[in-house]
């Protein structure tokens, strides 16, 4: 746990007695393009934060309200690196009357995140857990793939081990002509190049490979072919999610 200064006197007015999960950006875009208003009024008046990273969560914050006395405010971290038996007093302010909020590195708190394990111990407190409305680069892959969005598997990041990576194709492959689902997983960006080369030389014709890069970003790109299309494409070393259908 990192505690930044003492809490200081504030008056909430539109913060209920709940865990706020709150989305960040995708990309390095002005805040109001891609959050809503409600969402940066609503972070100046939480005062404790359980973060990835304290470092980014408070330039996060100074984004939304330059105002914000980040040095008044109470970060608890939350990744790899935190002892489990921690997590729980995360969310002791709630015992207290006041809100807490979640903030992840990017995209939506407890999606792909470890956000979720302090959601699911608040679940079972009885506290409220309130969602808030932000980007997802899942869905918005999903959404311009052009593929099935009632039924589809977020994967996460695919086995490092050649053999492994293979049979998880061959898993992917059977869902999608077996079941019509949607094939969604992530790869390191230094790593984005070589997986598009694997796909294109040794996944079947008939797949389609949807390649969705930079997503809100200035760059952005969403682009489906034919997985044997992608062949000698170039992709950089940028945040990408890949999406696989018949």
């Amino acid at each position: 746990m990192t505690r930044q200064g003492r809490a200081a006197p504030h008056s909430i007015n539109m913060a209920e007695t709940a865990l706020y999960l709150i989305p960040v950006q995708l990309s390095d875009v002005e805040l109001g393009n891609v959050l809503p208003a409600y969402n940066l009024r609503l972070v100046a008046e939480l005062r404790h934060f359980i973060v990835e990273n304290v470092r980014s969560a408070r330039r996060f914050l100074k984004k939304c309200d330059r105002s914000i006395d980040i040095d008044s405010l109470t970060f608890y971290e939350l990744n790899r690196h935190t002892d489990p038996g921690s997590i729980a007093a995360y969310l002791d302010p709630l015992e207290h009357g006041c809100p807490v909020g979640v903030i992840s590195e990017a995209g939506c708190p407890a999606i792909a995140d470890p956000g979720a394990d302090v959601v699911a111990i608040a679940q079972r407190r009885g506290f409220k857990v309130k969602p808030l409305v932000g980007p997802s680069s899942i869905l918005m892959g999903l959404m311009g793939s052009g593929f099935n969005g009632q039924s589809f598997a977020f994967l996460g990041y695919l086995p490092i081990d050649a053999g492994e990576r293979a049979r998880k194709f061959k898993e992917m492959e059977r869902r999608i002509m077996r079941e019509g689902q949607t094939q969604i997983f992530i790869e390191t960006p230094y790593r984005n190049a070589a997986l598009l080369a694997e796909m294109a030389r040794t996944l079947p014709p008939q797949l389609k490979l949807c390649v969705a890069t930079d997503i809100t970003g200035n760059g952005e790109s969403i682009v489906t072919r034919g997985v044997k299309a992608w062949a000698g494409r170039a992709i950089g070393k940028v945040p990408t999610i890949f999406l696989l259908y018949k």
